[in-house]
């Protein structure tokens, strides 16, 4: 279930306070991105689901937008949870579902201009926030190493 960092012998190196310390750090660092990421969502008036709805479906591969199952998958959701999470984001008017031209069993979802404006600005604002994240983690990788 776990995978074990092992010696030259195989034999299991149990984690050092050092490491217990650095995971701390990165957890604690973590969970203040996803709160601040929350937040960013919920000051344009999006859930957090919504804000992951729409950058599953901004980057979605491929030309046409994702099917409600593919959403789904993106979100590990039940198919009926994404349903019901693409109809509140309907109703705010940041996305618009569409009929497949090749399956009329399949509905597509899209991103109206709303909805892309929203996600394109937060996208840019989390990019921003990561690169710090990514130099503050990496500065103390660095000093931990000289240490």
């Amino acid at each position: 279930m776990f995978t074990e960092v092992t010696n030259e012998e195989g034999y299991p190196i149990p984690p050092t306070n050092e490491d217990f310390q650095k995971n701390l750090n990165f957890r604690v660092t973590l969970r203040r991105f996803l709160r601040w990421s929350e937040e960013q969502a919920a000051e344009v008036g999006l859930t957090p689901a919504q804000h992951q709805l729409l950058v599953a479906i901004k980057g979605h591969p491929g030309p046409r937008p994702p099917a409600v199952r593919e959403i789904a998958d993106y979100l590990l959701l039940q198919s009926h949870s994404a349903v019901g999470l693409v109809d509140r984001a309907e109703a705010a008017g940041v996305v618009r579902r569409t009929p497949d031209p090749d399956d009329a069993r399949v509905v597509r979802v899209e991103l109206t201009d709303k909805g892309d404006k929203l996600v394109t600005d937060l996208t840019t604002a989390h990019l921003a926030k990561l690169h710090e994240l990514a130099t503050a983690l990496n500065d103390r990788v660095n000093s931990d190493r000289q240490d």
